[in-house]
């Protein structure tokens, strides 16, 4: 059984992410922290698409529970592979950094890049071994521009997209590839304070993207297709760029 992680599976980018896998065949393995009705929402469109999956609950920002409940999966399911890793999760408690708090600092970074690590070299062996596999990095414009009132997360994303192109060339020979895709400002709960109409004047295409159009470019990257892209970082902004 062939079988796609998403970190941060239930809601908004990674909604999108869970049903693009499972369109492309995969067991989708939702990954969720404490929402459990939308995972569960999720996992019925799955379901309901004529896919099949199963909810994964732990807290990416925790090494002990990835390591509990990822590594306990693996074990249970011998005859299932991980082919796909999404990192996906992520979140954003901005403030400028003279009045950023330890604990501010130390849950973004603890999400994001933490995470890309336990959770990924959880996986990896496996992946070597069968010498195929596919990890994707959503990590965002902020990784790549900087933000000014972001520096936690900026330094989250851009520490996973310096990971992703030493990765990369890690594990190349094994049929593995490794890329990141940053998104500009898609339409989620992460951008729903956010001054649309202000914000898309810089935005060439004049609109905020959509999760799908994240999930599509995943699900390429994901794809045999994509086996001689490694080591890149996708930008999908709409045209926003540094």
């Amino acid at each position: 059984m062939k079988c796609a992680l998403v970190t941060g599976g239930s809601r908004g980018i990674g909604k999108a992410i869970c049903l693009k896998m499972a369109a492309m065949g995969y067991y989708v393995l939702v990954n969720y922290k404490s929402n459990v009705v939308e995972a569960e929402n999720t996992l019925a469109q799955i379901k309901q698409a004529g896919g099949n999956g199963e909810l994964l609950a732990f807290n990416v920002a925790d090494r002990e529970q990835i390591k509990e409940v990822v590594q306990g999966w693996i074990n249970n399911n011998e005859s299932a592979d991980i082919e796909v890793l999404v990192n996906n999760a992520g979140i954003r408690d901005d403030s400028f950094m003279v009045w950023l708090k330890d604990e501010q600092w130390d849950s973004v970074i603890k999400t994001s890049l933490d995470s890309f690590f336990y959770v990924t070299r959880l996986v990896l062996e496996e992946m070597m071994l069968n010498r195929f596999g596919r990890i994707i990095n959503v990590v965002s414009l902020s990784g790549i521009k900087g933000l000014p009132g972001q520096t936690n997360y900026s330094a989250a994303k851009s520490g996973v997209i310096g990971a992703t192109k030493a990765l990369a060339q890690e594990v190349g020979r094994s049929g593995i590839t490794v890329n990141a895709v940053a998104p500009g400002f898609i339409k989620t709960d992460m951008t729903d304070g956010l001054d649309e109409k202000e914000l898309r004047r810089n935005i060439p295409v004049n609109r905020f993207g959509l999760p799908e159009e994240v999930a599509h470019a995943v699900g390429f990257l994901a794809s045999k297709e994509a086996s001689y892209i490694t080591g890149e970082v996708l930008s999908i902004n709409g045209g926003l760029y540094t």
